[in-house]
């Protein structure tokens, strides 16, 4: 085998890892706000500001709906979005202002409308959710403002 060989392999094989160590860096704690909360018995987090913050929440356990508020082209994380969970029933089971960038919220299985609302403009998806992997919805808005 010749060496340029050896050193492409290599490289194959050592990028991914070094690209999967940034991701299990050590968090600096002292910049998360994101403190697991309860409402109507739902256990969620709604946080994400800075990169701290947002590794904390990507990180968390057992939160089987994941939620990204972003806006533009540049898919930018934004802070202030009002979300309401409902059961298809129509019963609310949560409500938050100003959420975000990242909602993750721990829900007894079943199906789910999620509305989120940025400066008036709507957004609505459905989840369902159970126990296996978490669903992610990722809402978005045009506007940058």
């Amino acid at each position: 085998m010749n060496s340029l060989y050896r050193l492409i392999v290599l490289g194959a094989l050592l990028i991914p890892s070094m690209l999967n160590a940034t991701n299990l860096a050590p968090i600096d704690n002292t910049g998360v706000q994101v403190q697991p909360t309860q409402q109507n018995g739902v256990t969620y987090l709604s946080g994400g500001i800075g990169e701290d913050e947002a590794r904390a929440i990507g990180q968390a356990q057992g939160y089987n709906l994941h939620m990204t508020f972003a806006i533009g082209p540049e898919n930018k994380y934004v802070p202030d979005v009002d979300v309401t969970v409902q059961k298809t029933s129509g019963q609310t089971l949560l409500t938050l202002s100003d959420a975000g960038p990242l909602v993750y919220v721990q829900l007894p299985p079943g199906k789910y409308t999620v509305v989120a609302i940025r400066n008036g403009e709507e957004r609505r998806d459905t989840a369902e959710v159970g126990s296996g992997a978490a669903r992610k919805l990722v809402f978005h808005w045009n506007n940058s403002e």
